[in-house]
């Protein structure tokens, strides 16, 4: 059962994103790049190495180099109940 979008956010998932250079595989010389993003855990990221060794495994182009960064999008420090009301004019 796939968790939702909240759900990893609460058991500490953030968004990461990665672009892949990678060689054309008729072409060798030409780099092409790659955009991938996924919800993973920081400093393991197993999402993302999961899809490197994807890309080795199926893909044809073979990869130049990959850099990534991640963003933990919600944190446990983040959750306020406020409480309150103002009226305006």
């Amino acid at each position: 059962m796939a968790l939702s979008e909240t759900e990893l956010l609460l058991k500490g998932y953030g968004l990461t994103t990665a672009e892949f250079f990678y060689r054309m595989p008729d072409y060798q010389h030409v780099l092409n790049s790659y955009i991938w993003q996924d919800y993973d855990i920081a400093p393991d990221h197993p999402k993302l190495f999961e899809f490197v060794d994807f890309w080795q495994r199926e893909l044809d182009g073979p990869l130049h180099s990959v850099r990534f960064t991640h963003r933990k999008v919600l944190s446990s420090g983040e959750w306020q109940n406020v409480v309150g009301e103002f009226a305006l004019h």
